[in-house]
């Protein structure tokens, strides 16, 4: 049971399921079905689809990641950043809305799938770990923008551009808002101020249906005195076909940049989701590498049934978790609603404004832009910040595909500058203590001046190498003549790699030959080891590494520490 139900998390909690959990699921799943629908048809028109393709992207993900998902509260299907990159992917190839750009959109499902699938089966997970957190923020926040800018399309009745580029956008809106349609603006800027007035008053309130049924209303029975108002209109009834993708292998070349893009963004919006939904309580952990599983299996099985690209939405999560949702039970629940406006309720869709839709797209979005975050970064980590505004600029200036990758490349060139600069201090003793401490920090610490205490706090390898000699060499030139013991403090040393032990073995046979001493203090059994298979026994004795820095300071003055014989009498054994 216990392979079963790792294999296939459903039955983690259909064992355990209790009947108090029932109420609580029925209405999370009533509640987020209905942000779910009319989201639907808004996020299909953004990806550049007929609006039932949004209710079919709804459906078999969904049924999918009820099976193999590992979070009960996560809610999957169309969301607004997957739909923009794929109208931004999509569009290069075919005419929005086209049969042929349909097509594509739904092959773009299946390569998603398959790549999330064989990721998770593989476990490279950790991969996309390279996107760092000020990354993400950047990338959704100009996302978010992008979305927004791209709906005043169809917010002010004015066919302006399409693009994934801020300046682009913001051009032809300027050169073309006189051109809006007083009726669609009106309706559009009324069906803002209802939905933000309503999440002011309870966020739990079906803001999104409220605007949806008012304006569908308002068309059909009063449509003489709205006649420039675009409407959604006929929206196909009836449940998708099976059929498979058209599958062409120029066409999925040229669609894996946009397909790799939205891999990494759909995971890592799943896993964002996930892991806050699974702090907040202890029923259940998410695994990551199963959520794409979960994910992949989700799109390319939609693919089958004319989905396009699907992942985890932040909005209905929160609300599906809000809600009282406790198992994936509520979406089975909004699964069924679903399925009955796809049978019977689409023809009510006919008389909905595109301005109610672009109003619910815009005001979603909104939420993504992290002023709040970028604050905090600018007060407590000034790198950080500019990672974030770099990603956020390059997203909005050069487009989406762009503005990832140029955040990944930013977050590796951080990262290999802080691994290869990491902080290096000396340390002083603290008085009437056996304790040595940072000596920028603690100013009361005891420097002498013929040893030093050196600690490095990184592993040390080939990328750092060489600043950990250059500074090393520095400190012992600001120590002068009188120098005679150096004592590395290794406690923060995890890993030390073979260009690392080659320049120590170095640095030892050069202090040596000007009578000064090269002691080893804290080193983690790992790095010994690692040091001793390199050679560094051919450099130093056993008796030259020491547990703590004091007992390293105290046998080079004394001469004798009991402690300290019975160390090295240990590490020999082990090493033996």
């Amino acid at each position: 049971m216990k392979l079963l139900a790792k294999l296939l998390p459903i039955f983690e909690w259909v064992s355990t399921y209790k009947k108090s959990y029932l109420q609580g699921d029925i209405f999370a799943g009533l509640t987020v079905a209905v942000v779910l629908i009319p989201q639907g048809i808004a996020y299909a028109l953004i990806a550049g689809l007929p609006p039932i393709y949004g209710l079919y992207a709804a459906l078999f993900p969904q049924i999918v990641y009820v099976i193999f998902g590992t979070s009960r509260q996560v809610a999957v299907g169309p969301v607004a950043m997957d739909s923009l990159i794929v109208a931004a992917g999509v569009s290069t190839l075919a005419l929005a809305g086209s049969e042929s750009y349909i097509s594509i959109a739904i092959l773009l499902a299946f390569v998603v799938g398959f790549i999330q699938f064989a990721m998770g089966v593989l476990r490279l997970g950790f991969i996309v770990n390279f996107l760092s957190r000020p990354v993400i923020i950047g990338f959704t926040s100009a996302v978010a923008l992008v979305i927004g800018l791209n709906q005043i399309k169809n917010l002010l009745g004015v066919d302006f551009v399409q693009s994934d580029q801020v300046h682009i956008l913001l051009e032809d809106v300027f050169l073309r808002i006189n051109e809006f349609d007083k009726d669609t603006t009106i309706v559009g800027i009324v069906a803002c101020l209802i939905i933000f007035i309503l999440k002011k008053i309870n966020r739990n309130i079906p803001n999104a249906l409220i605007v949806v049924i008012l304006g569908i209303v308002l068309i059909k029975y009063f449509h003489q005195s709205w006649v420039g108002v675009a409407i959604v209109k006929d929206i196909p009834s009836g449940l998708p076909i099976f059929s498979m993708p058209t599958f062409d292998m120029d066409t999925i070349n040229e669609l894996m940049p946009v397909a790799l893009t939205l891999v990494m963004v759909g995971y890592i919006e799943t896993i964002s989701i996930g892991k806050t939904l699974e702090a907040k309580q202890d029923e259940y952990k998410i695994r990551p590498n199963q959520e794409l599983i979960a994910l992949g299996l989700g799109n390319m099985v939609g693919s089958l049934f004319k989905s396009y690209p699907t992942t985890a939405s932040f909005s209905r999560s929160a609300i599906n978790a809000e809600s009282g949702a406790k198992t994936g039970v509520s979406a089975i629940v909004s699964i069924v609603l679903v399925v009955l406006t796809l049978l019977y309720l689409t023809p009510l869709f006919y008389y909905l404004p595109k301005a109610i839709l672009a109003a619910i797209i815009i005001v979603s979005v909104l939420g993504l832009v992290n002023v709040k975050e970028a604050t905090r970064l600018w007060k407590a980590n000034n790198l950080d910040f500019w990672l974030l505004i770099a990603t956020f600029l390059s997203t909005l200036f050069f487009g989406i595909q762009e503005g990832i990758l140029i955040g990944v490349g930013l977050s590796l060139i951080l990262l290999i500058y802080r691994t290869s600069r990491p902080y290096v201090t000396e340390l002083g003793k603290v008085p009437d203590s056996n304790f040595y401490r940072n000596k920028n920090r603690f100013k009361e610490v005891f420097i002498e001046e013929e040893v030093l205490v050196f600690r490095f706090d990184a592993q040390l390898f080939y990328a750092n190498a060489s600043y950990f000699r250059d500074t090393l060499e520095e400190m012992t030139k600001a120590k002068g003549e009188k120098l005679q013991l150096i004592v590395l403090d290794g406690e923060s040393i995890n890993r030390v790699d073979s260009t690392g032990v080659e320049m120590l073995k170095e640095r030892i046979r050069y202090y040596k030959k000007r009578n000064i001493t090269f002691y080893f203090a804290g080193i983690k059994g790992p790095v010994r080891d690692a040091l001793f298979r390199g050679g560094l026994l051919e450099e130093v004795g056993i008796n030259q590494f020491f547990m703590r820095v004091n007992g390293a300071v105290q046998f080079f003055k004394t001469g004798d520490n009991l402690n300290q014989k019975k160390y090295a009498q240990y590490i020999h054994q082990a090493y033996k």
